[in-house]
């Protein structure tokens, strides 16, 4: 369980699919997060697309997995999760609406996303 006694919240977006899982402890939700992010880049890469400019794979989102914690009706939780762009690259984050990019470090975007999590 977390720190505040909810479980960890999975939720997977991966083009217009939504799924979301819960997990007890946050080692199962990273392992969860990774296995995920993973299958979302074995699908392999985008293509470009053109709208009213043109989006290469690099610019666009192929999926997202977040990690969330805490939170309920009157508190905010915390977030943090791995964005797969269209070319392949992992993207870790923390945030909600207000995402930031987190520094991989030399554990990689994973581990980065685990460090986030444990400190709050």
């Amino acid at each position: 369980m977390s720190r505040q006694g909810h479980p960890y919240r999975l939720t997977v977006r991966h083009g217009p699919k939504v799924s979301r899982e819960k997990v007890e402890t946050l080692d199962e939700a990273l392992a969860a997060l990774e296995e995920h992010a993973k299958r979302i880049r074995a699908a392999g890469p985008l293509r470009p697309r053109k709208m009213i400019r043109e989006f290469e794979p690099a610019d666009q989102v192929a999926g997202r997995v977040e990690i969330s914690v805490g939170g309920g009706l009157l508190r905010r939780g915390t977030e943090a999760g791995i964005d797969v762009m269209g070319d392949g690259r992992f993207v870790a984050y923390a945030g909600g609406t207000r995402r930031e990019e987190l520094d991989d470090g030399s554990g990689g975007p994973f581990a980065a996303v685990g460090k986030a999590l444990r400190r709050a």
